[in-house]
Parts: C-alpha cells; structure tokens; sequence
C-alpha cells in the first residue's frame, strides 16, 4: 500500500531559491564563519521580501525537497558501506541544533530530526510534516539548519565544499532537461 507521504504526491516547491538560501549559508561558515556579507544579506532580505505567502510556501516546500534528496544520497552511500542513514546521521544532526540554541529552539529539534527520519525512509518530509498541522514561524530558522547542516554534512564526507550545492544543482539541470 502506497503512503500519503510518498515523494511523489508532494510539489518540489522554489527548490533554485532554497538552495540559494543554504549555498550563501555555506559560503558565509567557509569563509570563516564571518557574518554574511552586507551585499549577500540585501539580496537574501530582498529576494524574501519578495516571496509572499505562497511563495514563502514554495520556499518551505523547496527546502523539503532538498532534505529529501539529501538524505537519498546520504542513504546510498551509507547503503554502499553497510551502514545505517539514520542511525549514522540523526544523531550527529541532533548533537549539532543542540549546540545552536539561539537559532534552534529545543522544542523544534524533534521536528527537525522527525523530517530527516521521514526523509530517510524515502517519505516526503512536507508531506510527513504536513500531518502536524501547519508551519510555524518557529520552525523556519530550524528547518533551514536542517538543510544547511545536511550540506556540511555531505560536503564534509566528500572532502568538497561545493559537492552539496552542486548535487542539487546538476539534478535540477536534469530535471529541466527531461
């Protein structure tokens, strides 16, 4: 029996604009945990700004999607070495918004770390999420942490700084090119 949080029932959601969002947030930690530039900031402040409701939603749905597609690629090369996703992820993700208690409330961690399980299960995380009633404003900063902190993750197995960003970005260019 198919599940309601199959991937394939949930929209992609402004997964361009998510990634943007989490590529400067790399960028910003790399070159040296230096705040983001004033330049970088204007344009993320405006791109939001521009956004409105739905396209706040897309964004949320955008960011979900690359937690999915994270966490596929995580689970496969876990796979490849006989190595449990979730066993091997979750708790390292869970250490690290521990550690983060000005921008990850501790009620949010088991929200965040329920999507991660979800998505690593091969379940859309917005649709699993989506069972618990709306997003809150609360949750924003954590949900892009999760992603973000999925990134390094994968950046850091690959010794690749970019490996992450450019996952996302050649499946995008895939996709619009099928």
């Amino acid at each position: 029996m198919a599940s309601v949080c199959d991937p394939k029932y949930a929209p992609a959601g402004d997964v361009s604009g998510a990634l943007m969002v989490i590529d400067s947030r790399l960028k910003a930690i790399y070159d040296g945990g230096r705040e983001i530039d004033p330049e970088q900031r204007q344009l993320t402040d405006q791109f939001a700004a521009s956004l409105g409701p739905r396209g706040a939603h897309d964004l949320l749905d955008g960011a979900c999607t690359i937690i999915y597609m994270f966490m596929t690629w995580l689970r496969r090369a876990h796979e490849d070495h006989d190595k449990d996703v979730i066993e091997y992820v979750v708790p390292t993700l869970v250490a690290s918004m521990r550690m983060m208690p000005k921008s990850i409330r501790p009620e949010a961690i088991p929200t965040m770390a329920g999507l991660v399980v979800a998505a690593g299960m091969g379940l859309s995380p917005s649709l699993w999420r989506q069972q618990y009633g709306k997003w809150t404003k609360e949750e924003m900063n954590p949900l892009e942490a999760t992603a973000f902190l999925l990134a390094e993750h994968i950046n850091r197995l690959t010794d690749d700084r970019e490996f992450a960003t450019r996952l996302i970005s050649n499946a995008l260019s895939k996709a619009e090119g099928a």
